[in-house]
């Protein structure tokens, strides 16, 4: 395969064709989706000393650019698609101004760099989701407008024309942008909130010494307007007007520095405008032109290449490079786009910026006008630009609504951003169980059953879980947690610590992968509270029952599966004798035919397993709903294998000594649990006979008419014990599932020991003895 550069000079027709040659393969069933992009490539400082590309001239991948600044074109199509089946990737420049020698040249990225973004790179599951077919650059000689179209053709899966608008322009400086952008009829003041930001006097604070006694003329470029010293790049930019005016970096960080600085300069300092938005002198002078195309001439993103250009610049620059390796980064796409209103809020930064913006402004919400085109989780979605008012610049209001439409959270410190979007969308859990099973809408989206995704909020609160009237408890976290969700998710790594960009930080990690490629949990932020620890899954409490401590996350892992063998399977055909099929379940599928007692339980069952955190978030709640679930569905509130009803019938309550699953109630030594098992009368003293047979008079035999008699079969487990040891039986119906207890513990006596247990009610039963020690 060779890729051939083909270049046509002399014509406003200028082109790149990169043409994959070889032939085309015979494709196996439906062929992968193009997925074909017109990218403009981010170029941060990290990736130019990753990439080997020294001297090379950054980019934000903006579409405004400065004049000798280059735009680095990028064709992206589905990973999925075969290098050879991708025929030419063909960028053409069909417009420039009037003057312009511009032409498109063959892009300096080799093919050892990948897409721009994360989520071009790799989705959420860490499949490839994006490959480079081809690239370019152009190099803006004027300023004014300039038009690229993108041609892409494979074998199989289609082509696509695409078109990109690109404007190149030279640096004004702030106090143009000032004229307007201070508000009034023209513009929303942006420039008042934006000059109490720390951005906005960066410059002025460091030449003075008040931020660090290394800051040298090294670090300007990032901290003034336009700064590039390549000899193309002539566009009124920092560099350009120092030069002129014979302005040196001060030998000494002093107080006056900024004070002796030239009005024109002063005018290009600090992180202003023109460093997020790029050249304004084709915005300014389109102003009030009508007719003018592809306003506002000026950059508009929540593309992370943006704030990338300067906060991806290792070592000391890092919170790009976290972000990198965040679920954020990689946000699914499918909820955009047209249609996906209601989902933008949370899925696309311009979304949920809007979103965030009309929360903390007080103004109602609307669906109608939302932004959404596709960008992750990025700085500019959680962070706003020019305002400082609350700490971190954050776009949070004071409180925020959870889904239940009842629990207003006040006290969550920086967590309130996350509430937002990391809570049950789906509406409140009784909407669930009224609403979805008749078709009435649960939530502002239309018709769903359960919690969305990541209900962490909910679950952090102790709300929005089907309770069955009962109060339900919850863990400490919500209030000992300062700013709750940032307190642990973004704990700070130290550079040295073998967590560092992998968890913590702004990659909202709470695991890493150590160099031995296992997956490790990072406690650190735990021990302050727990004490020395190294899992989440720390052993606590038997929240299961089973007579075994486990970890904490495991103990909920074993309700969960429990819980699952109840509820009923994808083709549940609606019948009022359904009897569950006792396997273990890894997802479920609600109908609306469910009867309303498995809606309640498989809530919660989504509740809790879509929470993730396994308990950790909440596990109080998370037990005692999946408890309260169980209880419901087997009428076994306390957990000891025999329906309560059966035992407040014998014995007046389930707390009776007398009511105990190995209790001997009538004294002829066969237990309360066999005698439950087998339909008998627990105060009617039965013979045992032998090879284990039980004669006894029945008052409860089940479903069987007069003068008749059913026999059952039924299994003995039999085993020595030595003195010393403890023994525990087990079993399970499915080996995929978790070991219940049988009985008490044995102690051992030297003796052997027999169980008989019935089985008529499973159609395979696995039984184990454990001991210990």
């Amino acid at each position: 395969m060779k890729i051939h550069d083909l270049l046509r000079k002399g014509s406003l027709h200028t082109a790149i064709t990169l043409v994959v040659m070889g032939s085309a393969t015979t494709l196996m069933g439906a062929a992968p989706a193009l997925n074909g992009q017109f990218s403009l490539r981010p170029l941060t400082p990290t990736e130019i000393k990753t990439y080997s590309l020294t001297g090379m001239q950054g980019a934000s991948g903006m579409n405004a650019v400065g004049v000798g600044q280059p735009a680095y074109l990028d064709a992206l199509v589905n990973a999925a698609i075969a290098p050879s089946n991708i025929v030419s990737a063909t960028f053409t420049l069909t417009g420039k101004p009037v003057g312009s020698a511009a032409v498109l040249a063959t892009s300096p990225l080799g093919t050892n760099v990948p897409p721009g973004y994360p989520a071009d790179r790799f989705n959420q599951a860490g499949v490839a989701a994006s490959q480079v077919a081809g690239r370019a650059m152009l190099r803006p000689d004027m300023a004014g407008q300039y038009t690229v179209t993108l041609s892409i053709v494979t074998t199989g899966s289609g082509s696509t024309n695409l078109t990109q608008a690109i404007t190149a322009g030279t640096y004004v400086g702030v106090q143009t942008c000032e004229l307007c952008h201070s508000g009034g009829a023209v513009a929303k003041n942006e420039y008042g909130p934006w000059s109490t930001t720390p951005h906005a006097t960066f410059f002025t604070r460091a030449i003075d010494g008040l931020e660090s006694d290394h800051y040298s003329k090294n670090c300007i470029s990032c901290h003034t307007v336009g700064y590039d010293t390549n000899t193309n790049a002539v566009n009124g930019g920092f560099d350009d007007v120092a030069l002129g005016l014979g302005w040196t970096f001060p030998a000494v960080l002093t107080n006056g520095n900024w004070a002796a600085l030239p009005g024109q300069l002063k005018n290009l300092s600090n992180i202003q405008c023109e460093n997020c938005h790029g050249p304004g002198s084709e915005h300014a002078a389109a102003l009030g032109n009508t007719n003018v195309t592809n306003w506002p001439r000026i950059g508009k993103t929540f593309l992370e290449g943006t704030c990338a250009q300067c906060h991806d610049s290792a070592p000391t620059h890092f919170k790009s490079a976290e972000w990198n390796n965040s679920l954020h980064a990689r946000v699914t796409r499918t909820p955009s786009g047209a249609g996906r209103a209601a989902c933008a809020r949370c899925h696309t930064g311009g979304g949920f910026a809007q979103y965030a913006d009309a929360l903390a402004n007080n103004v109602p919400y609307t669906t109608n006008n939302a932004d959404t085109t596709y960008t992750s989780i990025t700085c500019q979605t959680c962070h706003d630009p020019h305002d400082a008012s609350n700490p971190h610049q954050l776009r949070t209001p004071e409180s925020v609504l959870l889904a239940d439409g009842l629990t207003v959270v006040t006290n969550a410190g920086a967590g309130t951003l996350c509430m937002n979007c990391h809570q049950s969308r789906n509406g409140s859990v009784s909407n669930s169980i009224v609403k979805y099973p008749v078709g009435q809408s649960t939530w502002a989206g239309g018709s769903a059953f359960g919690p969305h995704d990541n209900p962490a909020s909910d679950m952090l609160e102790g709300v929005n879980g089907w309770t069955y009237g009962k109060v339900i408890p919850s863990s400490a976290h919500r209030g000992a947690v300062t700013d709750t969700c940032v307190g642990c998710h973004m704990q700070p790594v130290a550079s040295g610590d073998p967590a560092f960009l992998q968890a913590g930080g702004h990659t909202w990690n709470m695991t890493y992968t150590n160099s031995l490629g296992a997956s490790v949990d990072k406690v650190d932020v735990c021990i302050k509270c727990h004490g020395q620890m190294s899992s989440f899954d720390m052993v606590k409490i038997d929240y299961n029952g089973d007579g075994v401590i486990e970890g904490v996350q495991t103990e909920v892992q074993h309700l969960l599966d429990k819980l699952s063998t109840m509820l009923p399977p994808t083709n549940y055909v609606a019948s009022g004798n359904y009897v569950a099929d006792g396997l273990v379940k890894t997802s479920i599928s609600t109908k609306t035919n469910w009867p309303v007692k498995f809606l309640e339980a498989g809530y919660n069952w989504q509740f809790v397993n879509n929470d993730l955190s396994k308990g950790v978030h909440n596990a109080a709640y998370a037990v005692g709903l999946l408890k309260a679930s169980i209880a419901d569905l087997t009428g076994d509130a306390n957990n000891d294998g025999i329906a309560d009803w059966w035992q407040t019938l014998y014995f007046g309550s389930t707390s009776n000594p007398a009511a105990a699953p190995n209790y001997s109630a009538a004294g002829d030594g066969i237990p309360n649990w066999l005698k439950y098992s087998l339909g008998l009368n627990p105060l009617v003293a039965g013979t045992v006979l032998p090879d284990g047979v039980v004669w006894a008079n029945s008052t409860q035999n089940q479903n069987v008419s007069t003068n008749s008699i059913q026999i059952f079969t039924a299994a003995e487990v039999s085993f020595n014990t030595e003195v010393g040891k403890t023994y525990q039986l087990q079993a399970i119906s499915d080996l995929g599932g978790g070991w219940a207890n049988v009985g008490d513990p044995v102690v051992g006596t030297g003796e052997s020991f027999s169980f008989m247990t019935p089985t008529r009610n499973n159609t395979q039963q696995y039984f184990r003895v454990s001991h210990t020690p």
